[in-house]
C-alpha cells in the first residue's frame, strides 16, 4: 500500500484535535513555607483530589473538604523512616486509581508536596535495601529516588484532569565580590525548585507552567502575588503567556488565569458521596 501523505496529515491533525492532554492544565507551583501553595487550590477546577504528604498541609481547605469539593488522602503525611510505608501505599493506590478510571471524575489532581514526596520515596528505597532510617548514599540512593520521582510524574502527566504539583524553594547564594576595605560582600541570590540532584531540571521540564507565589506586607496584611515568568531571583515560566494575554505577575487565582488565557474554567459535576 502506497504511503498517503494527505491521509497521514489528517491523522496527525485529528489526533491533536482529540487529544485531551492538549486541553488540560499542568503546573508546578513553588514558594516558601506558608506562601499559599496549597491555599491556591481554592481557585482550581473542582472537584479536587489531593494526595497530601505534608503533615497538616490541607487544614486551610477544611471548609471545601467538608463540602465535598475537595477529597484529601492524608495517610501519606506521617511516614516513619524506620518503617516506611507511605510511598508504597501511594504507588499502589495510584496504580489502582488509573486502572479504574478514578481520576476522570475530578477537575484537578494535586500532589502536595515535592519535598515530602521525595522524602517518602527515599525512605521507601532505603527500607527496601535494609537501611531504613540510615543516611542516604549519594550514588546508590539518590539516583533511584530521582528515577522514581520522574517516572511517576510522567505517569501523572497522563491524567484526564488538571495536575498541580507543589514544591518548596531553595535559596542559592553566589559571592560576586568582597570589598577589600569594608569587607562588604556582594552576592547573587537565586531561588530554585527544591528537589534531588538533576530532578531540579528534569521535573520542571515536564510541566506546562512553573509558578512562584510570593508575599509582601500591605496596609491590611500580607499581599500574595504569583510570578508566571522569570523575574529577578525567581525562575518561572508560562506557555499560556505566549498568547500575550497574561502578565509576568498575576493574582494567585488559577481559574482567572485560565479564563484570561482562553481556557475552560468549568468544574466537573459535584461528587456523589455516600
Amino acid at each position: 500500500m502506497a504511503y498517503d501523505a494527505a491521509a497521514e496529515l489528517k491523522r496527525v491533525k485529528d489526533y491533536y484535535a482529540g487529544d485531551p492532554l492538549q486541553k488540560r492544565f499542568s503546573a508546578l507551583i513553588t514558594g516558601e513555607t506558608n506562601a499559599g501553595k496549597t491555599f491556591i487550590l481554592r481557585t482550581a477546577r473542582r472537584p479536587i483530589h489531593i494526595d497530601s504528604f505534608d503533615p497538616g498541609g490541607t487544614k486551610c481547605l477544611r471548609d471545601l473538604i467538608t463540602s465535598g469539593d475537595i477529597i484529601v488522602d492524608t495517610r501519606y503525611e506521617n511516614d516513619d523512616p524506620y518503617d516506611p510505608k507511605a510511598f508504597a501505599d501511594w504507588m499502589r493506590a495510584t496504580d489502582i486509581r488509573f486502572q479504574i478510571g478514578y481520576f476522570k471524575q475530578f477537575g484537578t489532581y494535586c500532589l502536595d508536596s515535592a519535598t515530602t514526596f521525595g522524602e517518602a520515596i527515599m525512605n521507601y528505597g532505603l527500607g527496601n535495601k535494609g537501611h531504613a532510617g540510615e543516611t542516604p548514599q549519594m550514588r546508590h540512593d539518590y539516583m533511584p529516588q530521582k528515577t522514581l520521582m520522574n517516572n511517576y510524574i510522567r505517569k501523572l502527566m497522563t491524567l484526564p484532569c488538571d495536575f498541580i504539583f507543589t514544591g518548596h524553594l531553595k535559596k542559592e547564594s553566589k559571592v560576586l565580590s568582597v570589598d577589600s576595605k569594608t569587607g562588604i560582600v556582594r552576592e547573587e541570590v537565586k531561588y530554585r525548585f527544591y528537589t534531588t540532584g538533576q530532578a531540579v531540571v528534569t521535573i520542571p521540564l515536564l510541566f506546562d507552567e512553573i509558578y512562584v507565589i510570593t508575599g509582601k506586607t500591605g496596609r491590611e496584611g500580607p499581599i500574595r502575588e504569583m510570578l508566571i515568568d522569570s523575574l529577578g531571583e525567581y525562575v518561572a515560566r508560562s506557555r499560556l503567556k505566549a498568547k500575550g494575554m497574561l502578565n509576568s505577575i498575576e493574582p494567585p487565582n488559577l481559574k482567572e488565569l485560565l479564563k484570561k488565557a482562553g481556557f475552560s474554567t468549568e468544574d466537573k459535576p459535584k461528587l456523589v458521596l455516600e
